[in-house]
């Protein structure tokens, strides 16, 4: 047996491919989805079997008695298609398989549009967790395969709400199919609409926040009168967490949001939770000049305020406000595993961390920071220092 593994496009015989359409005038069985095989060529004494799970093809394949048998997928079978789970299972039974590509809906939408997509970020938000903010502050257009839930209307309101509203994006709907339809428009008027569901999602890119090492000058915050963690303690720290892209983590005492920012450009979402009204404010400014969608701040007070929070992967602990122990247990009781990180100036707090690490089997590793600065004085220059700080850390690496 020869099965042949066969992308059609948008589904319409014109987005077949020769190929593709001599596989299919061959194939003495064809399986598929009832959409795709409604609309292939009727052809004497072939078999039709709508059946798109990669098992139930499979074991129907080893009950024919047949040589040449086809499996037809919309789009192309290498582009976020039920080819790659089938394909295995064929090997596996010693069943001959070739595969034919088809015409992806990204290249329809580029055709479509008079514009290349070799720039564009491929995301399938297809019966698939997707984060649309995160996914649009690579820095590139970012094309999503939409289904299920998560179709362009709500893959637009997560844009919209993180303050991407005016982001623009346009929808492809049923391409290459008679009531084909392509819109433009922004993120927050779309997410109040309705599309068919075989539509696909282009969103343009989001402002971006900087790219450089941790640390950022401390001048391109503002500040107003909020404590704020210095550079070089924030790029201390940052480093001790050692925070990777898909991680979330909490910034909690965040102040002015220094250190929720810059975690920002390293994660996939940070939640900063601060229960003074006027820091809360000056994290939001924050957020807004550095476009760090996907920060979110959290207005009230630790432990309580952690309550309805996802698992952190990191955790920095700039202000407790005497609540330090609880703070942890309420991280480590979502992941025992969370990395910590605790500032203290005061050497009651130094050894309270230290003790509330110990009391939960976590070694805690302690490190000082000295830093002073240059002066002016007349001609010369002279150092001040900064009040030492302590950051006392538990299940980093």
């Amino acid at each position: 047996m020869k099965v042949t593994l066969l992308g059609l496009g948008g589904g319409a015989a014109g987005t077949w491919t020769e190929d593709a359409r001599l596989a299919l005038e061959r194939a003495e069985a064809v399986f598929g989805a009832p959409r795709l095989l409604a609309g292939l060529p009727d052809i004497d004494g072939q078999r039709r079997i709508a059946a798109t799970r990669p098992r139930e093809i499979l074991d129907a394949l080893l009950n024919l008695n047949c040589e040449r048998a086809a499996v037809v997928y919309s789009g192309d079978t290498g582009f976020y298609s039920g080819a790659r789970l089938l394909l295995p299972l064929l090997r596996e039974q010693g069943i001959e398989a070739e595969v034919l590509p088809g015409l992806s809906s990204v290249q329809l939408l580029s055709a479509r549009l008079g514009r290349p997509w070799q720039d564009w970020k491929l995301v399938s938000a297809h019966g698939l967790d997707c984060d649309a903010v995160e996914a649009v502050m690579a820095g590139k257009p970012v094309f999503f395969l939409t289904g299920g839930s998560l179709g362009p209307a709500a893959l637009c309101g997560q844009l919209a709400a993180a303050g991407l509203g005016n982001l623009p994006v346009t929808v492809g709907e049923n391409l290459a199919a008679p009531e084909e339809r392509v819109v433009s428009g922004t993120a927050a008027e779309f997410a109040a609409e309705k599309f068919a569901p075989l539509s696909v999602l282009l969103a343009e890119a989001a402002p971006t926040m900087p790219r450089r090492t941790p640390g950022w000058p401390d001048g391109w915050f503002l500040r107003g009168a909020v404590p704020m963690t210095k550079q070089e303690v924030r790029a201390a720290a940052l480093s001790k967490l050692a925070v990777a892209p898909g991680e979330t983590c909490w910034d909690v005492g965040a102040g002015t949001g220094s250190v929720s920012v810059e975690l920002a450009a390293l994660c996939s979402h940070v939640y900063a939770v601060e229960c003074e009204a006027e820091a809360c404010e000056l994290i939001r400014q924050n957020r807004e000049k550095f476009h760090a969608w996907n920060l979110t701040v959290i207005e009230g007070r630790a432990p309580e305020a952690l309550n309805d929070l996802p698992a952190p992967d990191a955790v920095f602990l700039g202000g407790t406000k005497g609540a330090l122990a609880p703070i942890v247990d309420a991280a480590l009781a979502k992941n025992p595993k969370a990395r910590l990180c605790i500032s203290a100036i005061a050497l009651e707090t130094l050894s309270a961390a230290i003790e509330t690490l110990r009391e939960r089997g976590i070694e805690a590793e302690v490190t000082q920071l000295a830093v002073s600065r240059t002066r002016p004085a007349g001609s010369l220059h002279l150092l001040t220092a900064n009040n030492p700080i302590f950051l006392i850390t538990g299940n980093c690496p």
